[in-house]
């Protein structure tokens, strides 16, 4: 069995690929003809290995595409997966409009000779990519560098990633909306530039990293998107667009906390922000505002510390009230600072096994650093901002919670709906609910619990399906009026009749159900009719 092929930390990176449109109009009519798919990918892998791949083992892949013989997506996925060399006559047949010479010109190999059997090493990482966001399912190739389980070795600081768990999250929670101006801050290989660029007139890409700019452009190319939709920008931050005005604003920005007055710890361009703590998260909410247009949404993902004596939502909280915006942060989870310190010191490559040196002293850097500020935690979760597009005499959006539970993806509808109904609420007072009609949003059941014999419950829950997947304990009252909600009776019809019922009068039941009403539509549970 091959093994994959180590760089040395010295070596210098590969460049990036080039987006000539020619050669990358070939290349991906060839991945398409190979079926070099994520379906496609899974059936010749099988789900053990695949699932394995997942999780970064790549011996049940190596051996599942040993076995393939002849299949092109055995070649393209040993090449540009498992980092294999590959015999260039095998590449060949994966890629016949581009050839082993065009791909050689593009950047995405290199070989060893001009011989059908002659070694290919792929120069880049490159994969199929399919997912579902608020605007329906995804499918392209995206490049990126080379990673350690291609490599055999940790990743050089000018690394630019692919694909992660947290650009997937991102993409998912965006909410989806036509948008004339995107801003994409820190765009990376440009993967939520692709997503907005499917709702957006124009989207614009920064990074501080002119690799990952490179990379952003040929996946552009590779996506076919067309040419000046998407303007990719060198710099930090807001700088590259001061003075514009977005209507979205997306960003997986470098918000990995690293020590800074520690030497020996790398610090890597695409997930550290250069400031000390969680500072690039608190500058980025407070900040992102001098770019939002009227009614402008920006999405970003975060870090930030919790430090002893002060609660993650005081903390975050007042961000949000510097920022002027309306503010929705949902902390999706909560790390101490050791398994915080172990996540990022793995995801650079570096472990205990493989060098126990640096893996000490890496660990103690980063306990130190969290002690120095008395952090006691780190939550990490989801930031959505907006500027008013009011004259601002409407209460304002302030929501900070924890969810920590499942949930169902693509969250950008939820989101957005959300929104939504938090506009709707916020200019509807208790007589104009009244006149409301309601019904029940289909993904929502009820659920009650009774003791052997009893014959009324004593806890009634109402359950959400999709979105948050929230469950929300009712009352007798609530639980009658979100019974009778199905769109033919209005709100205070329904008050009414409850008070008449349950031998209270309409206002006891208004003063006890309309609070809960309006969390109800503002979560989702109920709709207007």
């Amino acid at each position: 069995m091959e093994t994959t092929h180590p760089l040395t930390a010295g070596e210098p990176a590969a460049g990036p690929p080039t987006a000539d449109p020619a050669l990358v109009e070939a290349l991906r009519a060839d991945l398409a003809a190979a079926g070099f798919t994520v379906p496609g990918v899974e059936d010749l892998l099988g789900p053990v290995a695949a699932a394995a791949l997942h999780r970064e083992e790549a011996v049940p892949a190596l051996l599942a595409t040993a076995a393939a013989g002849r299949d092109p997506r055995a070649a393209l996925v040993r090449a540009f997966v498992l980092g294999v060399p590959v015999p260039a006559g095998d590449l060949a047949a994966a890629l016949p409009a581009l050839g082993v010479a065009g791909a050689e010109r593009l950047g995405l190999v290199e070989t060893s000779g001009a011989g059908a059997g002659d070694q290919a090493r792929a120069r880049v990482d490159l994969r199929p990519y399919e997912a579902e966001d608020g605007a329906g399912t995804v499918d392209w190739w995206i490049a990126s560098d080379l990673g350690e389980l291609a490599t055999g070795g940790p990743l050089r600081t000018d690394h630019v990633l692919g694909v992660g768990g947290a650009s997937t999250t991102l993409a998912q929670v965006t909410v989806r909306e036509p948008r004339g101006r995107t801003l994409d801050l820190g765009t990376g290989c440009g993967i939520q530039a692709l997503h907005a660029s499917r709702h957006s007139g124009a989207v614009v890409g920064t990074d501080i990293s002119g690799r990952a700019l490179a990379f952003a452009r040929f996946n552009a190319v590779l996506a076919g998107l067309p040419a000046g939709q998407l303007d990719l920008r060198l710099g930090s931050m807001l700088e590259p667009v001061a003075g514009e005005r977005f209507d979205l604003v997306v960003s997986n920005p470098p918000f990995v906390i690293t020590p800074r007055s520690a030497e020996g710890v790398p610090t890597y361009e695409y997930r550290d922000g250069g400031r000390t703590g969680d500072a690039i998260v608190q500058d980025l909410i407070t900040s992102v505002g001098g770019v939002l247009a009227p009614g402008g949404v920006a999405q970003l993902l975060g870090n930030w510390e919790v430090r002893r004596g002060e609660s993650w939502d005081e903390r975050v909280g007042a961000w949000l009230d510097a920022s002027g915006l309306d503010g929705w942060v949902v902390q999706r989870e909560l790390q101490d600072p050791a398994q915080y310190a172990e996540t990022w010191i793995r995801d650079g490559g570096t472990t205990p096994d493989r060098d126990p040196a640096a893996w000490q002293e890496r660990y103690a850097a980063w306990l130190a650093d969290f002690a120095s500020r008395d952090v006691e935690a780190v939550g990490f979760g989801i930031v959505v901002l907006r500027r008013p597009a009011d004259d601002g005499s409407l209460p304002r959006l302030r929501r900070l919670e924890e969810v920590t539970g499942t949930v169902r993806q693509p969250l950008g509808p939820a989101v957005g709906a959300s929104l939504a109904a938090h506009d709707l609420l916020r200019r509807t007072d208790d007589a104009a609910l009244a006149a409301q009609r309601l019904r029940v949003a289909p993904d929502v059941t009820e659920e009650r619990y009774l003791r052997p014999g009893d014959a009324d419950p004593q806890v009634l829950l109402l359950r959400q399906g999709g979105g948050f997947g929230r469950t929300v304990q009712v009352g007798t009252a609530l639980a009658g009026f979100v019974g009778a909600c199905d769109g033919e009776l209005a709100v205070g019809q329904i008050v009414n009749a409850l008070g008449a019922l349950l031998g209270v009068g309409a206002e006891a039941v208004a003063a006890d159900v309309l609070p809960e009403v309006r969390g109800l539509l503002q979560d989702g549970l109920l709709l207007p009719a």
